[in-house]
């Protein structure tokens, strides 16, 4: 699937340079806001997945998540579509979010392996504050990863909360998201020593804030 060429202005105000890094879901860019004079990350949705998604179930969505306000949530600035090319098809859908400066957990893990135990305990003391919180005003992740985990300032922070459920439910089918998502994951086991926890198992298993305990 190709890209959507991006503008060199989109929205009119926020200026697209480099390429940040990629996924499955998305592709994200530094962007610099010029309204407001601040860098910022702009990830914008693959062509097929924006189309599943529809614009006014993306704005459904992007609306829920940018009401969140916590230390430990990535907050929303904003959201669009990048227009098609002319007289091409396959427009996109994009949300902007504060560039922070730092690294994924799924990056520190690549790089430095396993966290010691007071660090991976901190990270996932943040990352539960940020479910709970989150739980409580009735949003649901849908997809803690390590990916999603952006260490910053010596803090976890949690992104994509609403856009990771809304595009896993037009990608897959909206069949028992909400109970799937809430459901009580299988322990971790114990039988592995403290030192030897990479935090990729537990993430995948932290869907709620009492999955974590």
């Amino acid at each position: 699937m190709t890209d959507t060429p991006l503008p060199e202005l989109l929205a009119g105000r926020y200026r697209v340079g480099r390429e940040l890094g990629r996924g499955g879901m998305a592709t994200v860019y530094l962007g610099h806001d010029v309204k407001h004079g601040r860098d910022v990350a702009v990830k914008v949705i693959r062509q097929d997945l924006s189309a599943s998604l529809g614009h006014d179930r993306f704005l459904r969505e992007i609306e829920i998540a940018a009401r969140l306000r916590h230390p430990n949530i990535v907050p929303l600035y904003d959201s669009g579509r990048v227009p098609a090319p002319a007289g091409g098809t396959g427009e996109s859908l994009f949300f902007v979010m504060p560039y922070e400066e730092g690294q994924s957990l799924r990056e520190r893990l690549r790089q430095g392996g396993a966290l010691p135990i007071v660090d991976a305990v901190n990270v996932m003391r943040d990352v539960a504050r940020a479910l709970s919180y989150a739980h409580e005003r009735g949003v649901v992740h849908r997809d803690i990863k390590p990916d999603n985990v952006m260490l910053s300032g010596g803090a976890a922070i949690v992104a994509d909360f609403g856009i990771a459920k809304a595009v896993s439910v037009a990608s897959r089918g909206p069949v028992s998201a909400t109970v799937t998502a809430l459901a009580m994951p299988k322990s971790v086991t114990t039988a592995a020593p403290p030192e030897s926890i990479t935090l990729s198992g537990l993430m995948s298993r932290c869907t709620t804030p009492c999955s974590c305990a």
